[in-house]
């Protein structure tokens, strides 16, 4: 039986501030939620030499696991320090880049976008004690063709998309298309592309028996005359599969484990597989292009964002995101012309910058209008900074 590459990708994400937020109001959903982290390493450090799993944590994740004050409060649930410190293991975990703020990268305003991918960047080198990610994880896998060459400024080699958007250039099958990587090129930028196979995907999600898994991905891939590579991606901290306590009704420990001890005694054809050694194997073939779309929620297809712009409300807000993201832009052209080392200034663009990337948080979309006012909440702060800064700018160049 011909080898089944499997790609296991997970998202991991907090919006700004929520676990220091949930402790004062639902201190088990935090356990729940950290648990669910540190038992990642601490199912797979035993199969160091089979387990493969890709992860995506958000830049705001990233920030609250990191600091001191939320380490020290949560200490006695989950020890967060040694918890980074077993995600630098990169035997089983490889971490892909993402948004640092988890934006929906098509929605928000384009001349933001590099600044959300190296801030993420800026911090995960720190925390992760390296320099280079190869893949990229979009948030809420929002892409668009036109994401290509920023990425590709970036560094990344490769970014994750739905299968369902994915349209072939060149003639190939359905298992061709889903279960392998190909080239999608924008503006004379060229990047791997990696299809997330969104069926089975959604059964890693809602939870899934290994026997059934084994089975479908046998199924799926029994005409291809290529090494295929089964990608499926979810978030790995929501649902009761992922934060469920039982060792019989989680992920990690009911489904995972069972896949490795399977290919450990030898009687499974499945192979864990990080991206990037697929690539180096085995390469990328045949040209696609990627139409605009982002993956299912419980009620939505992805197809129009109508998870976060469905309502007057949301788009409202988003209007505003770019209209703010286009007054900060021409606020810092100004300052670079006129007084670029100017320390005030410097600092109401750095506190406009940041209000305005946080403003663009997918969460605050995701929940209908209930999150809406958030981004209001940064953005009149955004336009307070910046109105400082307009008013130094206009002393400066009055000679005042």
């Amino acid at each position: 039986m011909n080898d089944i590459y499997h790609a296991l990708v997970l998202n991991l994400h907090q919006p700004p501030s929520n676990l220091d937020d949930l402790l004062e109001t639902n201190e088990w959903e935090v356990k729940e939620i950290l648990f669910a982290y540190d038992r990642m390493p601490r199912t797979l450090w035993d199969y160091e030499d089979l387990a493969r799993v890709h992860l995506s944590l958000s830049g705001t994740l990233l920030e609250t696991l990191s600091s001191p004050e939320f380490q020290r409060r949560v200490y006695g649930t989950v020890d967060c320090g040694t918890l980074l410190w077993a995600l630098q293991n990169q035997k089983i975990f490889e971490i892909l880049g993402t948004g640092y703020y988890h934006p929906v990268l098509p929605l928000t305003p384009e001349a933001d976008w590099d600044e959300q991918i190296g801030r993420w960047q800026a911090l995960a080198r720190h925390v992760f004690w390296r320099g280079h990610f190869a893949g990229f994880w979009p948030p809420e896998m929002g892409f668009c063709m036109e994401m290509i060459p920023h990425l590709k400024r970036a560094g990344y080699r490769y970014v994750l998309v739905d299968s369902e958007y994915v349209d072939p250039v060149d003639s190939m099958s359905w298992q061709e298309a889903r279960y392998r990587p190909h080239i999608a090129e924008f503006e004379g930028e060229e990047i791997v592309i990696v299809v997330r196979d969104r069926d089975l995907s959604n059964a890693q999600l809602s939870g899934m028996d290994y026997g059934w898994f084994y089975h479908e991905l046998n199924e799926r891939t029994k005409w291809c005359d290529f090494p295929p590579l089964v990608t499926t991606a979810t978030d790995g901290d929501n649902g009761g599969w992922f934060r469920n306590v039982n060792p019989n009704a989680n992920f990690w420990t009911y489904f995972y484990r069972e896949a490795l001890e399977q290919i450990r005694n030898g009687w499974s054809s499945l192979r864990p597989m990080f991206i990037t050694e697929y690539l180096d194997r085995f390469g990328a073939h045949g040209r696609v292009t990627v139409r605009r779309g982002a993956w299912n929620t419980d009620e939505h297809h992805g197809w129009d964002f109508h998870q976060w712009q469905g309502s007057e409300a949301q788009r409202d807000a988003m209007a505003r995101v770019h209209q703010v993201s286009r007054h900060f832009h021409d606020q810092e052209r100004e300052v670079l012309r006129l007084a670029p080392q100017h320390t005030e200034l410097g600092h109401h663009l750095g506190e406009a910058r940041w209000r305005l990337l946080r403003a663009e948080t997918s969460c605050h979309f995701y929940w209908g209008e209930a999150w809406v006012n958030r981004t209001h909440g940064d953005l009149d702060r955004a336009v307070d900074h910046l109105k400082d800064a307009e008013s130094a700018l206009k002393a400066i160049a009055g000679g005042g």
